[in-house]
């Protein structure tokens, strides 16, 4: 079975000046490092959990105590689902990616900026 995409991210052209630019503070490797934790982390929080290995798949309760939304979040999310018109599974989506951002992060908890970031990918899919 394959999972859902749940953000998309338009990548434009490079243009040739750009390819003169020094390279980004974070190569490719490093990045490979960062989602091997992650998905590290994520596979001990789920170890109890028969079926789930990733943040994508948890869903209800589960979903609700990983994510672990504070006021903050819940009024962010609440707002942007009013504005969005996001559907339930756009809001429990919301919630997956924003947990998973935050585990790239090595974040402990998800916070305004992991549900902003979230949020933005979000926006772009649905601009389509």
């Amino acid at each position: 079975m394959f999972d859902r995409i749940d953000l998309h991210v338009d990548v434009p052209e490079v243009a040739a000046a750009d390819l003169a630019l020094p390279p980004p503070a974070e190569g490719s490797a490093a990045v490979a490092a960062r989602v091997e934790v992650a998905r590290a982390i994520q596979t001990e929080r789920y170890a109890g959990h028969p079926g789930v290995h990733v943040n994508a798949r948890a869903e209800g309760e589960l979903l609700e105590s990983v994510a672990g939304l504070d006021a903050d979040g819940h009024a962010l999310l609440t707002q942007a689902a009013e504005r969005l018109k996001l559907s339930a599974r756009g809001w429990h989506r919301v919630q997956k990616v924003a947990r998973t951002i935050a585990d790239l992060a090595g974040a402990e908890h998800v916070g305004r900026s992991h549900l902003a970031e979230a949020l933005g990918y979000r926006r772009i899919a649905l601009v389509r």
